[in-house]
């Protein structure tokens, strides 16, 4: 029974953050980006702070290196993150599969990084290669027209890569920085000040509210994001942390884009290209390289729950 409750768990939590995606490309045609991804992150960190303040005893950050983790989440995994992952969807050239798909580099990225400021995790040749056929999985996907970079979708392309370099930054960050706290209190407070930052961000775009355009369909986008793929998607991804690992919590980033690629075509009529299809597959290879020897010592607890009655 628990085996199929943690399968029906990863399955909702890909499809919540793949649909994600879906739900970013809609909203976008009535909100401007960057205020529309504070709007979301209001709404979450007000959820997930009331969570922070039910479920651990410790929901408010008291020390310095507690704050530290804070602002690298709230600057790089919230505002750095959503901010260029936002501003990268407004290209109608850009479909929910395509950035979705751009998205699941962070892991790899996150192994790059951890070997420049995480001294204990090295990367050898074979991660080497995992690294760098990630990169040359985003180039696909790209598909830059050297005659033409500027068209074709390339630059938004590179803005969403950029988002997913922040996000993996910030994960290797705040595992640097030796602080006890809760992981709900550190996500609720980073949510909070990501908001803050991209409000500060919004206005200094010349984004307004009166911006804004309310109607079902961008109210149904905004309440998406904020309450199915942020807060309900968090408190799973908490759920399936404590009982899988990392490891293959990491493998969401892979089956996301399928979430992803369904939903653009069911609700906006997109068609994933080939190269979405070739870039990701390059980028899951990527990924197991770099991840070959933690999912090699993974087998034989998968294979225990697995026979598990």
């Amino acid at each position: 029974m628990t085996r199929y409750r943690n399968l029906l768990l990863f399955a909702l939590l890909a499809a919540a953050w793949g649909s994600a995606f879906m739900a970013i490309k809609a909203g976008l045609a009535y909100i401007p980006p960057v205020l529309f991804a504070a709007l979301r992150y209001d709404i979450a960190g007000v959820l997930m702070l009331a969570y922070a303040f039910y479920a651990t005893d410790d929901p408010l950050p008291r020390t310095r290196a507690q704050w530290t983790v804070v602002a690298i989440g709230a600057t790089l995994l919230i505002a750095g993150y959503h901010t260029l992952l936002f501003i990268g969807e407004t290209d109608p050239a850009v479909t929910s599969a395509a950035a979705a798909v751009i998205v699941s580099l962070s892991p790899v990225l996150t192994s790059g990084f951890a070997r420049l400021f995480l001294p204990d995790e090295r990367l050898t040749a074979v991660g080497v290669a995992g690294l760098l056929l990630g990169l040359v999985g985003v180039v696909i996907l790209s598909n830059p027209d050297p005659n033409n970079l500027l068209t074709g979708g390339a630059v938004a392309k590179l803005l969403i890569f950029g988002a997913a370099a922040a996000f993996a930054l910030g994960s290797v960050l705040t595992r640097r920085v030796d602080a006890d706290i809760p992981i709900e209190t550190m996500e609720a407070w980073s949510m909070i000040g990501g908001a803050l930052i991209m409000h500060g961000v919004s206005a200094g775009m010349g984004e307004s509210m009166a911006d804004a355009v309310w109607t079902v369909e961008s109210v149904a986008a905004l309440a998406y994001l904020s309450l199915v793929a942020s807060a309900l998607g968090f408190l799973i991804y908490f759920d399936l942390l404590d009982r899988l690992g990392a490891i293959e919590i990491n493998l969401v980033s892979y089956v996301a884009p399928v979430f992803a690629a369904l939903a653009g075509w069911v609700v906006l009529d997109e068609v994933p290209t080939a190269f979405t299809v070739v870039g990701f597959v390059v980028i899951f290879v990527g990924f197991l390289l770099l991840k070959r020897r933690a999912i090699r010592a993974e087998v034989p607890r998968l294979r225990k729950m697995v026979s598990r009655p």
